[in-house]
């Protein structure tokens, strides 16, 4: 399972000038760290892997993209990180062209679109897949060959629906908003239908007195509840499907006379911001997404299925092997100094 050929390490410092320089990030973003593996882990995998990424324009796809960089460099695997935009076409062609370039092992990709992952599949050939960031159906999910690495979207939501209740005093009935995030997207699904199903389990009254897509960012959000202030109607608190939209939903309340302690604001990602405003109040809890271990997951997956080997024993991985779960974990005023 070890290779200690000198073209490998020569490989992995070619990687990293690749990666620093990263001339088809141009159009979309750069990532800034980079975790230089050293000749200690460069033996450890030598697998190459090609990681192709929507964008980093938001703070979570920025922390993933980071975490996938780095867990590359700890197994002494190497990464070449591109960028396709919100372009399906270009997502499929960039993914063809690396696929018959013969550089990579394996494949890391964040779906534009979740419904396109046989696409991606047929497009990337011989090679293993590991989705990331935006899960597809389980349909499109293969035991040890095209599996996602990520976290069940539907907890976060419960995590936070949970506590706005608890930290409520358990009301019978709340007037609700909910900010999403891109239409579509898994985490959107997710959490918002957790939300929604937490207070109906728990036999709650919760009307929503608006729910619209402010795409993850934070003018989107504060540009939605002006739309909804026009509406005059009451609200209890704001669920936010990120950190970055719960940003702008604070900024809002203030703006608007409200104290952001008396309406409870939640947010998804744990980010450096996100946690800045749960240690000061104004938002009341996050929901870590932990993207070093997401990252780690994904890169972990590479190692194996190419060298056609199993997931089995890498931490998170389900029975049927077509997942590697990576944990949410609450993020509150008791706990945030170990997370920010």
């Amino acid at each position: 399972m070890t290779f200690k050929n000198s073209w490998i390490k020569k490989a992995i410092l070619m990687a990293l000038i690749i990666v620093m320089s990263l001339s088809t990030m141009t159009a979309c973003g750069s990532i800034d760290s980079f975790v230089n593996a050293g000749e200690e882990s460069a033996a450890k995998s030598g697998v190459r892997i090609y990681f192709l990424m929507t964008d980093v324009d938001q703070p979570y796809r920025k922390a993933l993209a980071d975490g996938v960089v780095k867990a590359a460099g700890t197994v002494g695997a190497y990464v070449t990180v591109d960028f396709c935009g919100e372009s399906v076409v270009k997502q499929v062609e960039k993914i063809e062209a690396a696929a018959a370039s013969g550089d990579y092992d394996a494949i890391i990709c964040r779906l534009v679109d979740i419904s396109t992952a046989l696409q991606i599949e047929i497009a990337a050939g011989d090679l293993p897949v590991v989705f990331i960031n935006n899960e597809p159906s389980a349909d499109y999910l293969n035991a040890d060959k095209y599996v996602y690495a990520g976290s069940y979207e539907e907890d976060a939501g419960t995590y936070q629906a949970e506590y706005v209740w608890n930290k409520l005093g358990k009301p019978r009935s709340l007037d609700i908003v909910i900010l999403e995030g891109a239409e579509g997207h898994s985490g959107t699904i997710g959490r918002t239908k957790a939300v929604k199903y937490f207070f109906l389990d728990n036999g709650v009254d919760a009307n929503i007195v608006f729910m619209d897509y402010a795409k993850w960012t934070a003018e989107g959000a504060y540009e939605k509840l002006e739309m909804f202030k026009n509406t005059k109607q009451n609200f209890d608190c704001i669920f936010c499907n990120n950190d970055t939209m719960a940003e702008g939903a604070v900024r809002w309340l203030k703006d608007n006379g409200y104290n952001p302690a008396d309406c409870p604001v939640v947010g998804v990602d744990a980010t450096a911001e996100g946690c800045k405003l749960v240690k000061s109040g104004d938002m009341y809890m996050t929901v870590l997404q932990d993207a070093d271990g997401q990252g780690t997951a994904a890169v972990e997956a590479c190692a194996k299925m190419a060298k056609n080997q199993s997931i089995s024993d890498i931490d998170g991985a389900s029975k049927d092997l077509k997942y590697i779960w990576v944990p949410f974990v609450p993020v509150d005023a008791s706990n945030v100094s170990k997370y920010q």
